[in-house]
């Protein structure tokens, strides 16, 4: 039988220390404030993970989570914060807003065909060094203060349950989307983690799964793929977040069509969201657009050679994916395309790229063009 999240015995509720601390937590989020977090807030680590824990088994159960091995692989650690760092008493967990200024507007991108659309959240640096940096030096801020403390920060890199941990702190609520949502900031922003002994004084959630999103179910109705099975579950294996990055190998044919122009990520179900009216621009300079990616033809990047990729891309969290994977995901994009001479030339001059995965991607992209030919 699997114990349970709350057979922790590490955890120590003695709420006279967590008084103590508080001082030092009102510290903690001031500091987070002026190194670039928009917000700020503490979360029991050992609060009930139960309903979260059973939640993720059933979405495992059901396999959601495609060729994600590492989401089965470590298991309950995403829910017990112990286990990942024994003694955790405490998550900090942060906010940052990604949002580029002067990016061009998605909804334009996505409705012309030859141009590429990437989620707007890769158009700057990577993420997570950018997150991961700050946080190290907030928990160095600490250090210096207190002295040796146990903690460790995450930044979308380690089996934890980022969206849960920030509702139990209350940056937010779970969208139906299962995004986290801000009645200040909508979803355009990243998320980061603090696990560490402190005895911190908590925050009160301002709510739980979908507490403000009401009857609306736009996120739902506009995915193309129709991913977002219900509120609150996403098909990982239709996601084109994930068919676009997580996937490794060839997309399924049948969804192909329904990815349109995103090479990668997608942002459809945010872009609807009736929240982000109150997104904010980030005042972050690494996530600002590089190399003009916010509005970019087809044609154009998939000219670039391995090198121009390498080069272009460096500090991006595109490069992870790899060239093939790009090849593979602007040739979708150019299948689905408008006819034109300049898209049939430039897949024909890669009918006999190394890579099979790519060659079938293009030869796949060249009879979409063909059958649509005036």
């Amino acid at each position: 039988m699997m114990r349970t999240a709350q057979e922790n015995t590490s955890c120590n509720n003695d709420d006279s220390q967590a008084i103590d601390s508080a001082g030092l937590a009102l510290e903690i989020k001031a500091w987070g404030r002026a190194l670039g977090f928009q917000d700020v807030r503490i979360a029991d680590a050992c609060a009930d993970m139960s309903a979260a824990e059973s939640g993720m088994f059933q979405w495992l159960d059901k396999a959601y989570h495609g060729e994600m091995d590492y989401m089965a692989k470590h298991g309950v650690k995403r829910a017990r914060p112990y286990e990942l760092v024994p003694g955790a008493q405490r998550v900090i967990s942060v906010r940052m807003n990604y949002s580029p200024p002067k990016a061009a507007d998605s909804w334009p991108v996505i409705n012309q065909g030859e141009k590429a659309f990437i989620s707007r959240y890769a158009l700057g640096r990577d993420y997570h060094k950018v997150l991961r940096a700050r946080m190290q030096k907030l928990a160095d801020k600490v250090q210096a203060a207190v002295g040796a403390f146990n903690y460790r920060v995450f930044s979308d890199s380690a089996p934890v349950m980022e969206v849960e941990w920030a509702q139990k702190a209350g940056l937010g609520w779970r969208g139906k989307h299962t995004l986290l949502l801000s009645r200040e900031a909508g979803s355009y922003f990243f998320l980061g983690e603090i696990y560490t002994d402190l005895l911190l004084p908590v925050d009160e959630p301002i709510g739980t799964k979908g507490s403000f999103c009401g009857s609306c179910t736009k996120c739902i109705d506009v995915c193309p793929t129709q991913a977002i099975v219900a509120p609150f579950e996403v098909d990982a294996r239709r996601c084109i977040s994930y068919l676009t990055i997580e996937l490794k190998s060839s997309i399924p044919e049948p969804l192909r069509p329904l990815i349109g122009n995103r090479i990668y990520g997608c942002d459809d179900c945010q872009l609807v969201c009736p929240w982000n009216k109150f997104a904010q621009v980030t005042e972050e300079p690494d996530f600002h657009v590089r190399h003009g990616l916010d509005d970019v033809t087809l044609v154009e990047l998939f000219r670039w050679s391995t090198e121009e990729f390498e080069t272009r891309l460096a500090g991006s969290p595109i490069r992870r994916i790899g060239y093939q994977q790009w090849l593979r995901n602007i040739a979708v994009g150019l299948g689905n395309a408008p006819y034109a001479e300049e898209i049939v030339t430039a897949l024909r001059a890669r009918l006999a790229d190394p890579s099979a995965m790519v060659r079938e991607h293009v030869q796949w992209a060249l009879e979409q063009q063909q059958s649509k030919k005036p």
